[in-house]
C-alpha cells in the first residue's frame, strides 16, 4: 500500500508540476483572446454567473464534453467542482451527492438527500431518478448553500441543475461516437430544426452506452462475469411559440440500463490498516451470489411561459415513474473467503412502482425599473413502493422479505425580489413557506425468524426558509457580495427492516422495530466573496468564504453488525470553508480552468454515537451505552480538500484549415470516511482522476476526431465500503481509454 500511496502523489506531483509549467509558460506570451460569458439561472432568471450574488459554478462545451466520454455515468462530476463530492454503492444509479460536506450516505432505495437535483426544470426526488443519463446538455450548474427559498425543500445543502439543449428554429445537430477499452462504446446524437416555420421547432436527443463485462470471478470460474452494463437514453422535445408572447415545450424523455449492480470486494482492507491490501485485484473477485441491475425510467414535462409585456407567468409540469431490480453479493465474497466472513449476505432491492408528480406556477416582473419579483407556488406527490429481499441460499427463493410504501405530499408558497437600492448596491432576497407530509408503511411478511406485521408512521411539518444578499459592484469587472439564507431538509423515514432490532440476528431490541424518524434539520449559512473579471476579459476569478450551522442534522447510522440504516438527528453541526474559480484564456489558444475548496465539517453532540462495523478498528472514545460517540466527528464522504484543473492548447493547421489540440484534466479529492464513525479501516487517504485526449477539429467543416484517456495514472481509490460482516470496500473505475469521432451539422 506505500508504494500504491507514493505512486498516486508523485502522479499528481508531476501533473501539477507539468501545469504549472504550462500556466507560466502562457503568462508568458500576449493575450489576445477573451474567456466567454456564462449564463445561469440560479435565480430562475437568466443573468451572468458573475451578477449571482451566491457560489455558483458552470461546466458546459467542449470540458463537459471530455469529462463525460468513456461511458461513464452521472459520478464524473466527482470533484470536478470545488466542493462536490458523488459517490454509489448501486454503480450507474443512485448517485449520492455531497455539497459543503452536506449528503446523506444512506443506501435504502427512498432515502432522502440534502442536496436536489433538478433535471429541465423538474425535481427529481428519488435515487433512483437522480442516475438519469448526461447527454445533448446545453450546461449544468452546481448552487452551492441553501436554495429553500427558489428550489423548496431538501436542498440545505445545494442544488445541481442540468439543463438540456432547447429546440430551436435553426436545422443543427451532431453524432458522436467512441469506443475503446473493455469493449465500450459510447453513441451520443441530436438533430433539431424548425417544423411549422416560426411555430412548432424540436429536438431529438438518444444516447447508447455499453461496455462488456471485464472482471472474472474465480468462484464460479467464470471469465469476463461482472462489470458490463447497456444502456439507451432518449430525449424528445417540442417547442410550440404560435405568437411572439406563447411559448410551451414539451419534453419527453426515457431511460433503460441492464448489467451489473455495485461489485464488493470482501477483506481487501487489513484490519488496523488504511488502504486497499494484497487481496484487491481489479479484475478478478471470489463471489457466490449472482449480480445484476435493471433500471427504467419514463417522464415528462411541460414548460409553459405566457408574456405579458411587463411579466411573464411560468407552469412547470411534470411526472416521473421509475423503476429497479438490483442485487448484489453484500458480503463480497463466499464462505471460503477471501479472509474471514462469518455468514451468508446477499439481498436485493426492488422499486416496483415509483411515481412523482410535481408542478409550479410562478409570476415573475420583467425589468420594471428598480424593482423586480418573483411570486409562486409549487405542489410534489410521490408514491413509491419497495421491496427488500435476503438470500442465505445464493440459488434458493429469498429467506426474509420486507416492504415499503411511502406517500409524500409537498405544497409551498414562495417569493423572491430584487431592489436596485443603487447603481451599484442590489438587494435580493425572497421567503417560501413549505409543508410537508409522508405516510409510510413497513412489513416483513418473511423472515426466518419473527415476521413483522405492518408498522406506519407519519410526518407533518411546515417550515419557513429565506434568503437575503447584497451585490455591491465595486466596478464594472469586480462583484462583492454577502448572503446569509436559512434552509431545510424535510422530515424523513427510515424502514429497511431486513435485519430490523428485535429479530434475533443482532442481540439489540428496540420497539420501532428498525422504523426510525429524523425530525426537520434547519442550516444558516453566511457567505460572502467576490466575482471578477480581469486582463481585458482573459480571466475570471470567484472566490467565496462560508460558515453555517445545521440544527437537528439528519444523519443515517448505515450498517454496522445488525446491517439497518438508523435515522439520527444530531444537536448541531458545523462547517465553514472556502471555494475558488477561475478561468484563464492568457494567450490565444490556451485555455485553462481551475477549482480548489476547503470545507471543515464537525459534529456536535456529545451524547451521539453510533454501532461500530463488523472488524473496524474505532478512532472514536466508546460511550457508556457500548455505542461509539461521533461527536467531533467530520461527516461521512466529506473531503476537506477538492482540488481541479484543467488545460487547452490548440494549434491551427492552416492547409487544412483546421485545429490540433491538447486537453488534459485533473480532480483531486482528500481523505473522507466512509461512516459516522471513524476507523483505520473505513475510509480512503485520496483520490486523484486525470484524463487526457488529443484531437483534430475543422470546425469549418463539422468534423472532429480524437483519441483520449480517462483516469489515466490508474489510481486505485476505495470510494466505499459495506461494514456489515467483514471489511468489504468498493473502488473507483479503472483507466479507460479510446477514440471519438464526431460529425456536427
Amino acid at each position: 500500500m506505500t508504494s500504491t500511496t507514493s505512486s498516486k502523489r508523485n502522479a499528481w506531483k508531476y501533473s501539477a508540476s507539468a501545469l504549472a509549467l504550462a500556466l507560466t509558460a502562457g503568462f508568458a506570451g500576449e493575450a489576445s483572446a477573451q474567456i466567454d460569458e456564462i449564463i445561469v439561472t440560479a435565480l430562475k432568471r437568466e443573468q451572468s454567473i458573475q451578477d449571482v450574488p451566491s457560489s455558483v459554478a458552470a461546466i458546459s462545451g467542449e470540458k463537459l464534453d471530455v469529462i463525460a466520454s468513456g461511458a461513464t455515468d452521472i459520478r464524473f462530476l466527482r470533484a470536478r467542482v470545488p466542493s462536490l463530492n458523488i459517490e454509489s454503492s448501486f454503480g450507474r444509479t443512485f448517485p449520492r451527492f455531497y455539497i459543503r460536506g452536506l449528503g446523506n450516505s444512506d443506501f435504502d432505495l427512498n432515502a432522502s438527500q440534502p442536496v436536489s437535483l433538478v433535471y429541465d426544470g423538474v425535481v427529481l426526488e428519488n435515487p433512483i431518478l437522480k442516475g438519469f443519463p448526461v447527454f445533448d446538455l446545453d450546461r449544468i450548474e452546481v448552487l452551492r448553500g441553501p436554495q429553500g427559498t427558489l428550489f423548496g425543500r431538501n436542498t440545505p445543502a445545494g442544488t445541481v441543475k442540468f439543463e438540456s439543449v432547447k429546440p430551436s428554429h435553426e436545422f443543427d445537430g451532431y453524432a458522436s461516437l467512441g469506443g475503446g477499452r473493455f469493449g465500450f462504446i459510447d453513441f451520443e446524437g441530436a438533430v433539431g430544426g424548425s417544423l411549422v416555420e416560426d411555430v412548432l421547432a424540436a429536438r431529438l436527443s438518444v444516447l447508447y452506452q455499453r461496455q462488456s463485462d471485464y472482471i472474472d470471478n474465480t468462484f464460479t470460474g467464470q471469465d469476463d462475469a461482472l462489470e458490463g452494463f447497456d444502456e439507451f437514453a432518449g430525449r424528445l422535445q417540442l417547442l410550440y411559440t404560435p405568437n411572439e408572447n406563447l411559448s410551451a415545450l414539451i419534453n419527453v424523455h426515457g431511460r433503460r440500463l441492464s448489467g451489473t449492480a455495485r461489485v464488493f470486494r470482501a477483506n481487501v482492507i487489513d484490519a488496523g490498516t488504511t488502504g486497499l491490501n494484497s487481496n484487491f485485484d481489479r479484475f478478478s473477485v471470489s463471489q457466490n451470489s449472482p449480480n445484476f441491475q435493471d433500471v427504467q425510467n419514463l417522464g415528462a414535462n411541460a414548460t409553459i411561459d405566457y408574456d405579458f409585456g411587463s411579466h411573464t407567468l411560468t407552469t412547470i409540469i411534470g411526472y416521473e415513474s421509475g423503476e429497479i431490480e438490483t442485487r448484489g453479493d453484500i458480503d463480497g465474497g463466499t464462505p471460503a473467503g477471501p479472509g474471514f466472513i462469518p455468514f451468508q449476505a446477499d439481498t436485493q432491492d426492488n422499486i416496483p412502482q415509483l411515481d412523482q408528480f410535481s408542478t409550479e406556477v410562478r409570476l415573475a416582473s420583467n425589468e420594471l425599473g428598480r424593482i423586480d419579483y418573483q411570486i409562486g407556488a409549487f405542489y410534489f406527490a410521490e408514491e413509491v413502493s419497495i421491496s427488500s429481499f435476503s438470500f442465505f441460499d445464493p440459488a434458493g427463493p429469498p429467506s426474509i422479505v420486507a416492504l415499503q410504501e411511502q406517500d409524500a405530499n409537498t405544497y409551498a408558497f414562495f417569493g423572491n425580489v430584487d431592489v436596485d437600492i443603487t447603481d451599484r448596491l442590489k438587494l435580493n432576497g425572497g421567503v417560501r413557506w413549505s409543508r410537508d407530509s409522508k405516510d409510510f408503511i413497513a412489513s416483513r411478511p418473511v423472515s426466518f425468524n419473527p415476521t413483522v406485521v405492518p408498522i406506519t408512521a407519519s410526518t407533518d411539518d411546515g417550515v419557513v426558509s429565506w434568503d437575503a444578499s447584497l451585490t455591491y459592484e465595486v466596478n464594472p469587472d469586480l462583484n462583492v457580495y454577502g448572503r446569509v439564507a436559512r434552509g431545510f431538509r424535510a422530515p424523513s423515514i427510515q424502514g429497511r427492516i431486513l435485519f430490523a432490532p428485535g429479530d434475533g440476528t443482532g442481540g439489540i431490541t428496540d420497539t420501532s422495530n428498525g422504523v426510525t424518524i429524523a425530525d426537520t434539520e434547519t442550516i444558516l449559512s453566511f457567505e460572502g466573496g467576490f466575482k471578477s473579471t480581469f486582463w481585458d476579459g482573459k480571466a475570471r476569478v470567484n472566490l467565496s468564504g462560508f460558515y453555517y450551522e445545521v440544527d437537528d442534522q439528519q444523519l443515517t447510522a448505515v450498517g454496522g453488525v445488525i446491517n439497518i440504516a438508523t435515522l439520527l438527528n444530531a444537536e448541531e453541526v458545523q462547517g465553514y470553508g472556502f471555494e475558488f474559480d477561475g478561468e484563464f484564456n492568457p494567450i490565444e489558444n490556451l485555455f485553462i480552468t481551475t477549482g480548489t475548496s476547503f470545507n471543515f465539517t464537525e459534529i456536535r453532540d456529545p451524547g451521539l454515537g453510533t454501532t461500530l462495523g463488523a472488524a473496524a478498528t474505532s478512532l472514536d472514545p466508546f460511550l457508556p451505552s457500548g455505542a461509539v460517540s461521533i461527536n467531533g466527528n467530520s461527516l461521512p464522504q466529506a473531503p476537506r480538500w477538492i482540488a481541479n484543473a484543467t488545460l487547452r492548447y490548440g494549434v491551427p493547421v492552416p492547409n487544412l484549415g483546421g485545429e490540433l489540440y491538447f486537453f488534459t484534466d485533473w480532480a483531486y479529492r482528500s481523505e473522507v470516511f466512509f461512516f459516522l464513525y471513524e476507523s483505520a479501516e473505513f475510509q480512503d487517504d485520496q483520490l486523484i482522476e486525470g484524463g487526457v485526449r488529443v484531437g483534430y477539429v475543422d470546425e469549418e467543416e463539422g468534423w472532429e476526431i480524437a483519441a483520449f484517456g480517462r483516469n489515466i495514472t490508474n489510481d486505485e481509490s476505495l470510494t466505499g465500503g459495506i461494514d456489515f460482516n467483514n471489511l468489504t470496500g468498493f473502488v473507483n473505475e479503472p483507466r479507460v481509454w479510446g477514440v471519438e469521432g464526431i460529425v456536427r451539422f
